[in-house]
C-alpha cells in the first residue's frame, strides 16, 4: 500500500474541477462511434471513444440518454488522476436522486484505489456531483425484447454461463468487448458464429497513460460497471431482454477483511441490485441485468468447469498474461494461483500441469500469496477470486485426496501449518440472494442435481 495522501490532497487543491463536458456520436457506415469529452482545466482534455455495431434506433434521444450514463461511469477512469473535489456535467441532466447514486459508485468503486494509495476519506467527501445541464424529457420507447446477451471474457465463469444456456442457442447472443483470440476462441467453441457475436471497442484516450507514468494518481476503477451500463446500451440496440452475467456468490466478499472494501464490488449483488433499481426507475424498459451464477460459488463453478475439458486448452482469467501480445498464464499471479487451486479438487495434477505449464504449487515464492489467499493476512489478493473458505476447503480436500507420494511444496507447507478444512463443504452451498427468475433458477437447480456426469460436447 502506498502511502499517496499528501499528493491527493494537493492534486485537488492544484485541479479542483473535472468537467464531463459533451459526447457526440458519429453515424458511421456500420456503426455507431461514441467520443466523449471530459476535462480537468489546466491539466487535460480527454476523447476517449466506444464503437458499437449500428443498428436502427426507435428512440434516437433515448439512445443519447443511455449514451450520456455511459459517460458517467467511462469518466472514473479519468477523474482518479486527481480526484478533483467538483465534478460539473455539462453533457447532460441528473436529479438529486441520481447524483447520489453516482456518488455511492464512484466511492465503493473506488474503494481499492483509495485503500492501495492510503486515502482516507468520507463517501460525502470525495467529490460533489454538480449538474449545470437544463432537464429534457425523454421519450421512453416501446420495447420488447427476447433472448439473452451473454459478456464473455475468456476465463472459466462465463464458459459456465455459456454451457449452462446451451439449451437456449437460439435466443443467446455472445459480447466481447475488445476481442482478443482468447476471448473469440471460447465464443467459437461454445459453436456461436460471427452473426451470433457482437464486438464493442473501447479506446482509452492515451494521455491518461501519460499523466499515470508522471506520478498521478492511479489504480482499480469499477470496470463491470462500465460493462453494465455500456451492454444495457447493447441489449436496446439489439433488443434482448435478459443481460446475463458470470458472478458467483463469493463476489460478495471484501477484499480488505473486516471492511467493505471489495476488489470485486462492481461484481457484487449489491452494485447488481442498485443497477437494476436505477435502471427500471429511470430508463423504463423491460431489460433484466442478472447474474446467472449467483446462486453458486467458486468452488461450484470450477466444480462445473471441470467438465467442460474442450474449453481447457483455450480459457484463460490471467490478468497479467491478458496484457502481453499473446494471452496466457503467467504462473506467478494471485489469479493463476487461485484457478489452479479451486480446480485442484477436480483435476489431476498432470491435466493441471498440461493447462497451466507448471505445477503452480512447487513455486515457493508464491507462499505470501497463497497465504493471502488462505486468509492469514490483512487482505485477500486484490483481484477477482473467491472467498477464504472456498480456498481453505479447495486446498484441504486436494490434500485429503493426494495419492501420490510427496506434496508440492505449497500444500506440504499447509499441512505442516495448519488443520484440514474439511467439515464445512462449500460445494453444499446454495445462495438465495439472487435476481434469477424461474426459468433461469430451474437451469442451475438441474445442473447441480446432475453435475457429476460428463458434458464435454
Amino acid at each position: 500500500m502506498e502511502n499517496n495522501y499528501n499528493k491527493f490532497l494537493q492534486l485537488r487543491k492544484d485541479y479542483p474541477d473535472f468537467i464531463y463536458r459533451n459526447y457526440r456520436i458519429e453515424d458511421l457506415e456500420t456503426q455507431y462511434k461514441i467520443i466523449y469529452e471530459f476535462e480537468i482545466p489546466k491539466l487535460a482534455v480527454f476523447h476517449p471513444s466506444i464503437e458499437i455495431p449500428k443498428k436502427e434506433i426507435s428512440s434516437y434521444d433515448f439512445f443519447e440518454y443511455l449514451v450520456f450514463h455511459l459517460g458517467m461511469v467511462e469518466l472514473i477512469s479519468y477523474f482518479k488522476c486527481t480526484c478533483s473535489p467538483n465534478v460539473i456535467i455539462e453533457a447532460g441532466y441528473l436529479n438529486k436522486e441520481q447524483i447520489e447514486w453516482f456518488q455511492k459508485l464512484y466511492f465503493d468503486g473506488l474503494g481499492e484505489f483509495l485503500y492501495c494509495n492510503g486515502i482516507e476519506i468520507e463517501e460525502a467527501d470525495l467529490l460533489h456531483i454538480n449538474c449545470i445541464a437544463s432537464e429534457k424529457k425523454i421519450s421512453i420507447p416501446e420495447f420488447e425484447g427476447i433472448g439473452n446477451i451473454i459478456p464473455i471474457g475468456g476465463g472459466k465463469d462465463s464458459i459456465v454461463s455459456i454451457e449452462l444456456l446451451r439449451e437456449e442457442y437460439e435466443n443467446n447472443t455472445c459480447f466481447i468487448m475488445n476481442p482478443k483470440n482468447t476471448t473469440l476462441d471460447c465464443v467459437k467453441m461454445g459453436n456461436y458464429t460471427k452473426e451470433k457475436l457482437i464486438t464493442v471497442r473501447r479506446n482509452l484516450d492515451y494521455k491518461i497513460i501519460e499523466l499515470n507514468q508522471q506520478g498521478f494518481l492511479n489504480g482499480h476503477t469499477p470496470f463491470s460497471a462500465l460493462l453494465a451500463f455500456l451492454t444495457y446500451i447493447v441489449a436496446y440496440l439489439n433488443k434482448k431482454r435478459y443481460i446475463v452475467l458470470s458472478n458467483e456468490s463469493s463476489a460478495n466478499e471484501a477484499t480488505v477483511i473486516g471492511t467493505n472494501i471489495n476488489h470485486q464490488y462492481s461484481k457484487s449483488f449489491e452494485f447488481e441490485n442498485d443497477f437494476n433499481d436505477y435502471t427500471k426507475k429511470y430508463f423504463g424498459i423491460e431489460i433484466q441485468y442478472f447474474s446467472l451464477l449467483r446462486p453458486l460459488n467458486e468452488l461450484q463453478i470450477g466444480k462445473l468447469f471441470s467438465n467442460y475439458k474442450k474449453y481447457h486448452p483455450i480459457f484463460k482469467s490471467c490478468n497479467q498474461g491478458s496484457k502481453k501480445e499473446v494471452w496466457n498464464w503467467c504462473c506467478e499471479c494471485p489469479k493463476c494461483l487461485f484457478v489452479y487451486i479451486i480446480l485442484s479438487p477436480y483435476l489431476t495434477q498432470e491435466e493441471l500441469v498440461e493447462i497451466f505449464g507448471v505445477n503452480i504449487f512447487e513455486k515457493k515464492e508464491l507462499l505470501p500469496t497463497f497465504l493471502q489467499l488462505l486468509g492469514y493476512s490483512e487482505t485477500k489478493p486484490f483481484d477477482c477470486i473467491g472467498t477464504i473458505r472456498e480456498v481453505k476447503y479447495a486446498v484441504s480436500i486436494t490434500i485429503y485426496n493426494w495419492n501420490k507420494t510427496k506434496l508440492p511444496y505449497l500444500l506440504a507447507y499447509y499441512k505442516e501449518h495448519f488443520p484440514l478444512y474439511l467439515e464445512d463443504n462449500p460445494e453444499l452451498d446454495y445462495n438465495i440472494n439472487h435476481n434469477l427468475d424461474n426459468h433461469f433458477e430451474e437451469i442451475i437447480k438441474k445442473e447441480l442435481r446432475c453435475d457429476d456426469d460428463t458434458r464435454d460436447n
